[in-house]
Parts: structure tokens; C-alpha cells; sequence
């Protein structure tokens, strides 16, 4: 062999060496509580409310205009965004809690088990309101656990490799790490320690070559409404209005925070970040769309929607696709190019051509919200409401987006289809392509135990003015 041939031969036998694949990116999952579509200023000029940090994401990144939480309150959607699943399918319409049992079987695979064993360090810091079981039966009281409490079957159960957090928004003070309850704070000293542990492990990650995956369920906007002493005033409102507003704008620097920290630590190009809510805001409703949190109306759940990708998402960009968050799920398993079981996700479809600016035909046939007034599908512009109490109402969103004009009489054939797809997607246990799925719940309207059901888990938004 020619010493010049040798030399290439050399070359390409070394390649794999130093063309390393381009490395897994982070996922970084920041989850507003009560956050309306119509707060964040990108979303709404006139919006009265600061949200730099929400807006600069926006501008880094791409905003959607049609996202949705997969319903208009707290625990069915965050059943959604780790399963990839509807929560209608398992009758979950009201709010767990402190002491309610948990609502997702360690059998089933969550986006963080699903991640985890695709080698990524897991965490879940801040509410989880997902139902636990407490060794002790129920210790302490709804508003407060005894240090030393232990629980099970929690975030860890679930592929979460760490848990810092708290049950839910009415038990803010009492702080669990891992199975244990570690603590007990005022509210207004909970979204700091969150927010402390959450730039910790951020910084820890950056020392370790591993992927992670940080799920971030912040409080605000939700009540309790606890702006930490350094916020106050400066959402630039005085009044009640003006410590709500103190509270939208910490929950946004919070997010600001984790950019930075990203940035800090050189991992903002191989990150994945997205910031969005889980319902509506609480008794707040934003013109043009129709109520708020609790509402099947779009007020409800539309939600804010922003992911940044550096590299892969084009900066200011927008998509007007229709997605869900339970999408995140069939999201991720499509950028690991990674295949889920037909027992898994069975109600997510992946946004990843959204975020690669490649859309072409929609990837979602349809998308299903819920609320415990009744559920609705959603078909390119039309959306079909079914009523608990028996009363239908069909929308043409593209002209009405406000929800004023019910179309259902002179429009019967598409009321016709969408009430057969939707009662395709409950027959056949999932809404995506797949083999059938075991039905749990069938459409509950009507049956006087799911009307007894749901008049006990109330939901539990404050009446905020």
C-alpha cells in the first residue's frame, strides 16, 4: 500500500472519532398555573401585564396561536402533559387534593420515564398535583404536612429522577423533596426556593455529559397570590390588581432566570425550551375570546405557547397549527426518533415540523379540550361543543373566534361528523394511529354518578376579581 493511501486510510478510520454525532438536547419544560392567553403583551399589545422574559422567548423562538391545555383546569392537564394522554379518558375532571391518590399508575409511561430511559436525568420542581400516597394515611392537615411525612408513588414513581416541590396551590407552604417532606414555608417563600433548586440542578447538569430534562410547573399566576417582597410594585399597578400583576411578572422573571442560567452554563444552543399554561386565567377573561379558566370556551384553555431551539427553531417565527400540550410527549419521542409502545401517548401527535418551520398537511386530525361543563372537538375551524346538562353548540372559529354565534342547526352534517369522531377517539382508546386501546370512560354526559363526581372535586381557582 502507498504511504499516501495508508495516510487516507488512517483518516477515515479515525473519523468516527473526532465527527461526533450532534449531541441530545436538554428539554426544559417551564408550565405556568392560570397564566390567559390574552396576558403576555406578544400575545396581546394592550395587555395591561409585564412579561419581558415570556416576550424575549418569543423573539428568540416561535409563538403559537392556537395551542391548547388539554383542559380548562389544573390536574387534568398536567394527567395530559405527562402521559400524552386525554384525562377524559380516565374520568379526571375535577382537582385533586392533598391527600388524594394518585391518578397515573406506575405501569403507565410518562414523558420522563419514557426520556429517562433514553439516558436523560429527569426533574420535577414545583407543583405537582397529581395525586400521592401518603405512608401515614393522611398526616397533618389539607393545608399543611408534618415534616418527616412520607409519601410514595409520586414524581418518582413516574421517571423523575429528583422531585422538589409541593402537592398543590392550596398547600404551597409544606415543601417535599424526593418522598419527604422537608419543610414548611410561608407562600411567599415557595416560588424562591423553587426557582433556587431549579438554577442548582440546571448548573449541575452543565458538569455532567448527560442529557436532562427539567419539568418546571410554577405557581403563578395562581392564587395563593404571594409576589415575594423584591416584586412588589413592579408590574408598575398599584392596588389588589397591581399585586396580581407583581405576581404575573415574578413568574415571568422566573422563566428569565432559567434563560439566563442556560445561557450561563452553555447550554442554550442544545436546549430545548418551552414555556407555556395549563389553563386559562382565573376569572379573567381577554377579549376576543370567549370566559376563562373552568370554561370549555377558548378562554379556557388557548393558551400561550412558546418554544426557542437555537438552530433548529427560526427566531420570531409564528405558527397558527393547531396543537395540544399533550403533544409534547409524541414531540420528543420524535426528536430522539424513537418509537412509543401503542400503550403510550395514545392522544399525541408531534409539533416538531412546526418547530423546524416544515409544516405541510395538519398533523392533527383533531384535538379534544374538556371542562367539567362538558367537552369539545376541534376540526380545523370548527369546533363542536357537548354540553353536560345536553346542549350542543357548534362554532366556526375562523369567523367567530368570540363564540357568539352558534351554527349547529345550519350546519348539521358537520355536526354529524364531529360527533362520530369524537365518539371514534372514546371506542377506540386513542385519537392517533395505532392499534385499539381498552376504553376506561366512554362520553360521561348524563350519568348521574359523573354529575355526583365532579360536584365533589370542585375546582380550585380563587375568586379573583
Amino acid at each position: 500500500m502507498k504511504k499516501s493511501h495508508l495516510i487516507l486510510f488512517t483518516l477515515l478510520l479515525s473519523l468516527p472519532i473526532w465527527a461526533k454525532a450532534k449531541p441530545t438536547p436538554n428539554i426544559v419544560f417551564v408550565l405556568f398555573d392560570d397564566i390567559g392567553y390574552g396576558q403576555p403583551p406578544s400575545y396581546r399589545k394592550d395587555s395591561p401585564f409585564k412579561t419581558p422574559n415570556l416576550d424575549r422567548l418569543a423573539r428568540q423562538g416561535m409563538r403559537f396561536t392556537d395551542a391548547h391545555s388539554a383542559a380548562a383546569n389544573c390536574t387534568p392537564t398536567r394527567y395530559g402533559v405527562l402521559t400524552g394522554r386525554y384525562p377524559c379518558r380516565i374520568g379526571q375532571y375535577g382537582v385533586l387534593k392533598t391527600y388524594s391518590p394518585p391518578i397515573i399508575p406506575k405501569t403507565r409511561l410518562t414523558v420522563a420515564s419514557f426520556l429517562k430511559g433514553k439516558g436523560y436525568d429527569t426533574a420535577c420542581i414545583g407543583k405537582w398535583h397529581l395525586g400521592m400516597n401518603w405512608v401515614d394515611g393522611q398526616p397533618g392537615k389539607e393545608n399543611q404536612l408534618p415534616i418527616g411525612a412520607r409519601m410514595t408513588d409520586g414524581p418518582n414513581a413516574l421517571g423523575f429522577d429528583y422531585f422538589y416541590g409541593f402537592t398543590h396551590a392550596r398547600n404551597i407552604g409544606s415543601i417535599i423533596e424526593q418522598d419527604k417532606v422537608v419543610s414548611n414555608v410561608r407562600g411567599i417563600e415557595n416560588q424562591p426556593l423553587m426557582i433556587k433548586k431549579a438554577l442548582q440542578y440546571i448548573e449541575e447538569r452543565s458538569k455532567e455529559d448527560k442529557p436532562f430534562f427539567l419539568y418546571f410547573p410554577a405557581c403563578p399566576p395562581h392564587s395563593p397570590i404571594v409576589p415575594a417582597e423584591e416584586f412588589v410594585g413592579k408590574s408598575g399597578i398599584e392596588g389588589k390588581k397591581g399585586k396580581y400583576a407583581d405576581w404575573v411578572y415574578q413568574g415571568d422573571y422566573m422563566l428569565g432566570q432559567i434563560m439566563d442560567a442556560l445561557e450561563k452554563n452553555g447550554q442554550t444552543k442544545n436546549t430545548l425550551l418551552i414555556a407555556t399554561g395549563d389553563n386559562g386565567a382565573a376569572r379573567r377573561s381577554y377579549p376576543p375570546l370567549r370566559e376563562a379558566k373552568s370554561s370549555i370556551y377558548e378562554g379556557g384553555h388557548r393558551e400561550p405557547f412558546v418554544a426557542r431551539w437555537p438552530g433548529k427553531i427560526k427566531p420570531g417565527t409564528v405558527s397558527h397549527s393547531i396543537i395540544c400540550l399533550n403533544d409534547f410527549f409524541a414531540t420528543c419521542a420524535d426528536i430522539l426518533k424513537a418509537d412509543l409502545p401503542a400503550n403510550a401517548a395514545e392522544d399525541s401527535v408531534s409539533f416538531l415540523p412546526d418547530l423546524l418551520n416544515k409544516q405541510g398537511t395538519p398533523v392533527r386530525q383533531a384535538i379534544i379540550n374538556q371542562a367539567s361543563e362538558g367537552l369539545a372537538i376541534r376540526q380545523g375551524f370548527w369546533k363542536y361543543i357537548v354540553f353536560r346538562n345536553g346542549t350542543r353548540e357548534l362554532y366556526n372559529l375562523n369567523e367567530d373566534i368570540s363564540e357568539t354565534k352558534d351554527v349547529s342547526k345550519t350546519n348539521t352534517a358537520v355536526v354529524t361528523r364531529l360527533e362520530q369522531l369524537m365518539q371514534s377517539y372514546f371506542d377506540r382508546g386513542r385519537s392517533t394511529p395505532g392499534p385499539v386501546q381498552k376504553k376506561e370512560f366512554d362520553l360521561p354526559f348524563g350519568k348521574k354518578s359523573e354529575k355526583k363526581r365532579n360536584k365533589k372535586n370542585k375546582d380550585d381557582s380563587p375568586n379573583i376579581k
